[in-house]
């Protein structure tokens, strides 16, 4: 905390500021509004920090850019290891080739495709290791010992942390009045380098981090407890199983909770920003909207940042994101009818159902894999809808033209409605 401070956070600034290379290469300033929808739907006055629009599409340019110019000259030309979920390998491998350093990234072997194809792109050396962070970490060491490699930390370093720290200079020049500041948390480096801009000048300010429950490390450390976690989730940007040294003391001195929040809760975060503020977020840079939703009544009538850390998302997530929504709203149903096996029955159940107008999207038809009386079959059915009252006006037309109708759903389940 002796070197880590203010003004080593605004020397940080001054350095992002400082470089005048190509438009591409520099850091931006990244957009800071108000929200009115999250706004209107949370209750607060709801303050989003838009780091997922940097040119690799996260926070990470911040600290990255700032720790390799910290290197020598004869650090450069030795070469550069840094280990990641993604965002760090990007914005690292980004910058290092701008300043012609060779770089090589260790990632986790199920580190999400787009990630490990845009890392490539900036010309780094990829090698996939282990399912976490922390198995990464490990092999990185190793190699940048054996080959005499400059460790570029994604968290762990004072550098690190300052260049983080800007994103709070820049939200509070705005928005001098903040009352809550929400950052995502896996290793601590972004939540660190803010939490110490931001207190230096607001110290009323209150600093809230946020994990999720399968990989709650740093909230667990945060409270004295053992640490325990599981092998995925959708955040997986704030995937870290091992608090850093140099973060952990730092937010037990500055920061005033960390909240946790679930898989679905992310998922949803990840959809309303996508559908209210028109952005694409993975899911660590949902986390903080997914948080402010969860306990929304302790942030009522208060003014609250939320830093969106990270935009890099797998396109077959976000699908899955999007038709899982669907589901929990009734958009997208999966509905089984009971029929009799005779010529036209298909058929009249699909004219029932086009009545309603409805959209029929997937539909089977089971005789043999079902326990139903010979003579009988059942239709299985993926329909569109307009939501739930929608749904239940074709229930309550099948039901009335004779029809036994059971509406399975992947959350819940299988439950007979009529």
């Amino acid at each position: 905390m002796n070197t880590l401070n203010l003004e080593r956070i605004r020397q940080a600034a001054q350095t992002i500021r400082g470089q005048t290379r190509e438009l591409t290469h520099q850091i931006l300033d990244t957009p800071c509004r108000y929200s009115c929808q999250l706004s209107e739907l949370t209750e607060a006055t709801v303050i989003l920090k838009y780091e997922n629009l940097q040119f690799t599409g996260s926070f990470k340019e911040r600290g990255a850019l700032v720790k390799l110019l910290s290197l020598t000259e004869s650090q450069r030309k030795q070469g550069i290891i840094a280990m990641s979920a993604g965002n760090h390998a990007q914005a690292v491998a980004h910058q290092a080739k701008g300043l012609d350093i060779p770089t090589i990234i260790v990632m986790p072997c199920f580190t999400p495709y787009v990630k490990v194809e845009r890392t490539r792109a900036f010309g780094a050396e990829v090698i996939l290791h282990g399912e976490t962070l922390d198995d990464s970490i490990v092999l990185g060491q190793q190699i940048a010992q054996e080959r005499q490699l400059n460790i570029v930390h994604p968290y762990d370093d004072p550098q690190i942390i300052a260049g983080q720290g800007t994103i709070a200079l820049e939200i509070l020049a705005l928005y001098s009045d903040l009352e809550v500041l929400i950052v995502p948390v896996g290793g601590g480096g972004l939540i660190s380098g803010n939490a110490i801009a931001a207190k230096s000048l607001s110290p009323q300010i209150q600093i809230l981090g946020v994990q999720t429950q399968r990989f709650p490390a740093m909230a667990q450390a945060f409270r004295g407890e053992p640490i325990t976690c599981s092998n995925s989730t959708i955040a997986e940007g704030i995937a870290v199983k091992t608090p850093g040294k140099l973060t952990l003391p730092i937010i037990r001195e500055l920061v005033d909770e960390i909240l946790l929040v679930n898989e679905d809760e992310i998922e949803e975060a990840v959809r309303l920003l996508l559908q209210l503020e028109k952005t694409l977020v993975e899911g660590a840079g949902a986390a903080g909207l997914a948080a402010l939703i969860k306990y929304r009544d302790r942030f009522a009538g208060r003014k609250v940042g939320i830093i969106l850390s990270g935009g890099n998302i797998d396109l077959p997530i976000l699908s899955s994101i999007v038709q899982r929504s669907m589901v929990r709203s009734s958009r997208l149903v999966r509905l089984e009818v009971e029929i009799r096996d005779i010529p036209g029955a298909l058929a009249e159940v699909s004219g029932l159902i086009s009545k309603t107008e409805a959209n029929i999207v997937d539909v089977r038809h089971h005789r043999a894999f079902t326990c139903l009386p010979l003579q009988s079959a059942k239709l299985e059915l993926v329909l569109m809808t307009k939501g739930v009252s929608h749904l239940q006006q074709i229930i309550e037309s099948l039901t009335n033209a004779g029809y036994k109708t059971y509406l399975d759903s992947i959350f819940e389940e299988s439950s007979e409605l009529a």
